[in-house]
C-alpha cells in the first residue's frame, strides 16, 4: 500500500510519499488544501485509521472497499462520498476499469484507488507547477479536475473504438474475413462495459450539480454542468457506436447471404442440368434386353449428343432468363 500526499496553498505546494498510514497521520496542520491519494486497498487497518482521522462514516468506508460498488454520490455534511469507475492502462493493452473513490472534506481530497497507476500526472504538475486555477482554488475544484481528467480518458477509449469500428465498415464487406467476428464481440464487450461505466455516472453527476452543500463553492456549479454535459456527450457515442456495430453486423450477415445465394444458385443450375441427363443415363443403363437403339451402331454418340443439346439449351434458356 501507498500514501502520496500533496499540500499546496497560494504561495506554494510539495509533495511527500509514504508507505505507511503513520507517515500520513504525522502530516497534519497544513494551511491550505491537501490531497492524500491511497494506491490499493488490501490494508484494511490503514484504511480504518485514516477514516477514523478523518471521521468517515463506517458504510463509506465499506464502499470504498467495494470494488463492484456502482457509481454513486453521497452527502455526509462533513464530507461528500464520490465513487466511480476509472480506465486503468497500467495493466497491458487491454483497458481494465478500476474504481475510484474520492472524499471531498473542506481542505482536503482523499482519493482511494483499486490499483495502482493512475491518469492523475497531469494534474500533480499543474498543483506542483503552478499552472491554471487550481493553486487558487479549493479542495472542491481538486476534486472537480480529478473527475474531468477521468471523464476525458473515457473520451480516449471511445476514439480507439470508433476508430476500430470503422475498420469494420470496410471488412464488412469481406465474406472471408474469419477473424471479423472474434474482433466484432471483443469491440461490442468493451463497448458494454463502458456504457456501464457511463450510464450511471449521468446520474451522479446531475446528483452532484443540484447538491447543495458548504464545500462545493457556487462558482463550481458551471464547471460540474460541463462535467455533466462531457458524460451525456459520452453515453451517446457509446449509443452511435453499438448501433453502428449493429448495422456492421447486418451488413457482414448481408454479404454472407449474398455470398451463399450465388453458391446455391450455381450448385441448383447445376443439379438441374443433371436431372435430365441422369434420367437419360438412368433410361439406358437398366439393360433389358430388347430396349431399342442398344444394337444401333450410333447409339452411344446419339445419346450423347441429345444429352450435350439438353444441357447446352438449359444454359441458353436460364442466360436469356437471367439466372445467370
Amino acid at each position: 500500500m501507498h500514501f502520496s500526499i500533496i499540500e499546496y496553498n497560494h504561495d506554494g505546494a510539495r509533495r511527500q510519499n509514504a508507505e505507511t498510514i503513520e507517515g500520513v497521520l504525522t502530516r497534519r496542520g497544513f494551511s491550505g488544501v491537501t490531497w492524500i491519494n491511497v494506491d490499493g486497498l488490501e490494508d484494511a487497518a490503514s484504511i480504518n485509521k485514516l477514516a477514523e482521522l478523518y471521521r468517515i462514516h463506517p458504510l463509506t468506508v465499506e464502499d470504498i472497499r467495494d470494488v463492484g460498488q456502482r457509481p454513486k454520490v453521497e452527502d455526509f455534511e462533513r464530507y461528500i462520498f464520490i465513487t466511480f469507475k476509472v480506465v486503468n492502462r497500467s495493466c497491458g493493452e487491454e483497458n481494465r476499469f478500476e474504481q475510484i473513490s474520492v472524499i471531498l472534506t473542506e481542505d482536503t481530497v482523499i482519493t482511494f484507488q483499486e490499483l495502482p497507476g493512475d491518469s492523475f500526472d497531469p494534474i500533480r504538475r499543474r498543483i506542483l507547477g503552478d499552472a491554471g486555477k487550481i493553486r487558487r482554488s479549493g479542495a472542491d475544484y481538486l476534486a472537480y479536475a480529478i473527475m474531468d481528467s477521468i471523464i476525458d480518458e473515457y473520451y480516449v477509449i471511445l476514439d480507439d473504438l470508433t476508430g476500430t469500428i470503422d475498420e469494420f465498415e470496410e471488412r464488412a464487406f469481406d465474406e472471408t474475413d474469419e477473424s471479423l467476428m472474434p474482433d466484432f464481440q471483443k469491440v461490442k464487450q468493451n463497448l458494454i462495459r463502458v456504457k456501464r461505466v457511463v450510464s450511471p455516472l449521468r446520474e451522479s453527476l446531475a446528483a452532484l450539480m443540484h447538491l447543495e452543500s458548504p464545500l462545493i463553492n457556487p462558482e463550481l456549479k458551471p464547471f460540474l454542468k460541463d462535467l455533466h454535459d462531457n458524460v451525456m456527450q459520452a453515453a451517446e457515442t457509446v449509443e452511435n457506436c453499438r448501433e453502428l456495430l449493429a448495422g456492421i453486423m447486418e451488413i457482414n450477415l448481408a454479404t454472407i447471404s449474398t455470398r451463399m445465394n450465388k453458391v446455391m444458385k450455381v450448385l441448383t443450375i447445376i443439379s438441374t442440368i443433371f436431372i435430365p441427363l441422369t434420367f437419360i443415363a438412368g433410361v439406358y443403363g437398366m439393360n433389358f434386353r430388347f430396349m431399342p437403339e442398344l444394337d444401333w451402331r450410333y447409339a452411344y454418340f446419339a445419346v450423347w449428343g441429345v444429352m450435350a443439346a439438353i444441357a447446352i439449351g438449359m444454359l441458353i434458356f436460364f442466360k436469356r432468363r437471367r439466372w445467370l
